[in-house]
């Protein structure tokens, strides 16, 4: 018998999610990274696992655990995009019943409620401090933000700057700033509420799409402005979510897609 799997994606950011509810499955590295192979797997950039919080050493109890790995197989504290397909799918499976719950994520619980869009309550974001990234050759100022997981949030002068950005080519980082690597996002400010962002993400590459990163993006803008709370929409590649960052927390809103389902073998 196969692996059941879905694909789903949040703003084109993708998934391969992986149901694993008695928590059996082997989750290797190399299977991780097989199966996001855009050539010789599914393809995505990154996996969800849905496993009980009680087979994860230090999770909450009681709730449902969403393992995220990144498409190298590597292990990632949180993901937006990838929380708003894990809560879709625990709803459209009769796994969750109430519209408003709680999930376990290696950066802590997070609280979801479901609607016509999947809206995450974040956490709290932290500016840790300023850095550079380099890219084309080029140093561009950024600043240090946590959301669970490390960004690095450079504004740059103008869309076609933006849109110019060769991404193939990772962006160097200060590694002593970000000992674990760091998602870095390109920023440009259209009107106070509203951004547009490119991300390239560890461990992936670009991506269509960053949740936590456009979480970054609003907090590394307002905290340039010498402001700790606000609301804006953030255009991606693959679409437009609505952020709110404040003192205590901030949240993430934004469609959560399913495109496929059906069976892995087993031994890929």
């Amino acid at each position: 018998m196969g692996i059941p799997f879905l694909k789903g994606h949040g703003t084109e950011n993708d998934f391969v999610l992986l149901p694993d509810l008695d928590a059996t499955l082997d989750l290797t590295e190399t299977r991780v990274r097989a199966r996001c192979d855009r050539r010789a797997g599914l393809g995505a950039d990154g996996g969800l696992r849905v496993v009980p919080s009680k087979a994860i050493e230090g999770a909450d109890e009681g709730l449902w655990f969403m393992d995220y790995r990144n498409a190298d197989g590597s292990i990632a504290e949180m993901c937006g995009n990838g929380v708003r397909v894990f809560a879709r799918y625990l709803v459209d499976a009769g796994l969750v019943s109430e519209s408003e719950f709680t999930i376990g994520t290696r950066a802590g619980a997070r609280e979801v409620t479901i609607a016509d869009d999947v809206t995450v309550e974040m956490g709290p974001v932290r500016v840790t401090g300023t850095s550079l990234a380099t890219v084309e050759g080029g140093t561009v100022a950024g600043v240090a933000v946590n959301v669970g997981n490390p960004h690095l949030v450079c504004v740059v002068e103008d869309a076609e700057k933006l849109a110019s950005l060769d991404l193939t080519v990772p962006p160097l980082y200060d590694p002593e700033a970000f000992p674990e690597g760091v998602n870095i996002e390109f920023v440009i400010v259209e009107a106070p509420d509203h951004l547009r962002m490119r991300v390239h993400e560890r461990g992936v590459g670009e991506t269509r799409s960053c949740g936590t990163g456009t979480v970054a993006a609003v907090a590394g803008v307002l905290f340039g402005r010498g402001e700790q709370h606000g609301a804006a929409t953030v255009d991606v590649p693959g679409g437009r979510v609505r952020v709110t960052v404040e003192p205590g927390g901030s949240t993430l809103a934004g469609p959560a897609v399913f495109t496929a389902r059906g069976e892995l073998d087993q031994g890929s």
